[in-house]
């Protein structure tokens, strides 16, 4: 699995003009499955989230974590980000897992987040979706989980 990490002062995903999700302080997170991707790697994928350490402390070091400042995830499923451009200008996304398979792990993604967390809110998985921001720092993580 793929996934971007932001950390955020604020963030939203409208869809048609209308909210569907939003945090304040926390993280954005675009998740990508890709083929091969198990239930598995989305736990593993949360737990990552819960537990990355990108958030300063009183020292002013990125040492605390999400639920340590008791932040938002706004998840976000986003299959861009398996895109493959090495074979010219137009990307390719066969890198990415299909319709099927990525809501399925996204969704899973989405609940245990929500099991695990108390401040989770989501875009919708296919929707023409737009996302605003202010990334915090900035701060931008890449993951992938194998």
């Amino acid at each position: 699995m793929l996934a971007l990490v932001q950390r955020v002062a604020e963030a939203r995903v409208e869809i048609a003009g209308e909210v569907v999700g939003a945090i304040g302080a926390g993280l954005l997170v675009l998740v990508c499955a890709e083929p091969g991707d198990t239930e598995q790697q989305a736990a593993k994928l949360v737990d990552k989230l819960l537990k990355l350490r990108i958030f300063s402390d009183q020292a002013g070091k990125m040492n605390r974590s999400v639920a340590d400042v008791a932040g938002g995830l706004l998840i976000v499923s986003q299959f861009t980000l398996a895109a493959d451009v090495s074979g010219g200008n137009r990307p390719s996304f066969t890198g990415a897992a299909g319709p099927e398979l990525g809501r399925q792990l996204y969704d899973k993604v989405l609940e245990l987040a929500r099991v695990r967390h108390p401040q989770v809110a989501a875009g919708q998985f296919g929707a023409d979706m737009q996302v605003g921001l202010i990334n915090d720092g900035p701060v931008t993580i890449p993951i992938r989980i194998a």
